[in-house]
């Protein structure tokens, strides 16, 4: 005897409650900075009510920008499972070959500065080839290669500061196009750049496979070698363009510019809700790391404390915030559905 219960075909099929409600996780880490930087924006109104103005969300944005550059990179590195200490070196190597090589006359900046990019990109791809071929650790190749660059520009410059910014680079720092500041555009672009490349283009699912399981990247027939080269080669191609620009805004280049973006770049990345281990982070919450450390770093510097009290604040809010963000992603995840169940009642 049949005692299935029958069923109604006029009947529609329940819906899965869960369906569409669910809030990307991935999202939640750069959800909660941005929340935490925009506090801080309005909290150091009480500090000065200089702060929080536009010129002062401007600079952000500018010195976020030459973070962003690095942090790009880095990312991109750090989501194939690796790591690019070489970032500083470079950095500095974009800022004193503009400075140097172009200077303030400028005439050559239509060729030279592609080429400088191009080396930088090039020493970039020396390292990831020694990481994908020969099976150097990313931390003990590109530190190398860092050192080496370090040590010829130091040789080449006999540790003096180099040349004068080109007028190029301080017009797209320092001006503007219908009254919208020339790096405000620039940085939007990136922005957006940069997520295509990381999030909808086969390089970026390459990577993001290749961080999961590199053995299994390897099996299902990816390109691990040459994703892992382009990856480095990006990598100092990035740090190289902040350099450039830092050297537009600040009309110079030392040897030691890049020094301030090695552990910040990494913290950009991490921050922004990216696995140190590879395989998981979006770059939207890398763009929301570089606005939280250098909006951090502003509001600390308001405050005049000594530059030692201000690298342990710094450092202690950051790894808050990391501690954070690990810990509490599925209950902000809960709380905002609840939250958004109140709101469609």
């Amino acid at each position: 005897m049949n005692t299935s219960t029958p069923v109604n075909p006029s009947a529609s099929p329940r819906r899965d409650q869960r369906t569409g409600s669910r809030i990307n996780g991935e999202y939640i880490a750069p959800l909660m900075l941005l929340l935490l930087t925009v506090l801080m924006i309005f909290a150091s109104r009480l500090i000065s009510p200089a702060l929080g103005s536009w010129s002062q969300m401007l600079m952000i944005v500018t010195l976020s920008t030459f973070l962003l550059l690095v942090s790009f990179g880095q990312g991109l590195v750090i989501l194939s499972g690796g790591m690019d200490l070489s970032v500083a070196s470079l950095f500095m190597f974009g800022g004193v070959m503009s400075a140097g090589a172009i200077g303030a006359d400028g005439g050559n900046v239509a060729y030279m500065l592609p080429l400088i990019l191009l080396g930088a990109a090039a020493i970039g791809a020396f390292s990831g080839i020694g990481i994908a071929l020969l099976g150097i650790p990313p931390f003990i190749m590109t530190m190398g290669t860092g050192i080496i660059v370090a040590s010829l520009a130091l040789g080449a410059s006999g540790g003096s500061t180099l040349g004068a910014s080109p007028p190029l680079l301080s017009a797209l720092v320092k001006g503007s196009i219908a009254g919208m500041p020339c790096i405000l555009v620039f940085f939007i672009l990136f922005c957006l750049l940069g997520i295509f490349i990381q999030k909808s283009t086969v390089f970026g699912r390459n990577l993001y496979a290749m961080g999961g399981s590199l053995g299994a990247a390897r099996v299902s027939g990816l390109p691990v070698t040459s994703v892992t080269i382009a990856a480095y080669a990006l990598s100092g191609l990035s740090a190289a363009a902040g350099g450039a620009l830092l050297t537009g805004y600040s009309d110079g280049a030392t040897l030691r510019m890049g020094d301030p973006y090695l552990l910040p770049s990494i913290a950009a990345v991490v921050v922004g809700g990216s696995s140190i281990l590879g395989g998981k982070g979006t770059f939207v919450g890398t763009i929301v790391g570089c606005l939280f450390l250098v909006t951090l770093d502003s509001v600390i510097a308001a405050t005049g404390l000594s530059q030692g009290w201000r690298q342990i604040v710094s450092g202690v809010v950051i790894t808050l915030a990391l501690l954070f963000q690990s810990g509490s992603d599925n209950a902000l995840a809960v709380w905002l559905e609840n939250c958004a169940k109140l709101f469609k009642k």
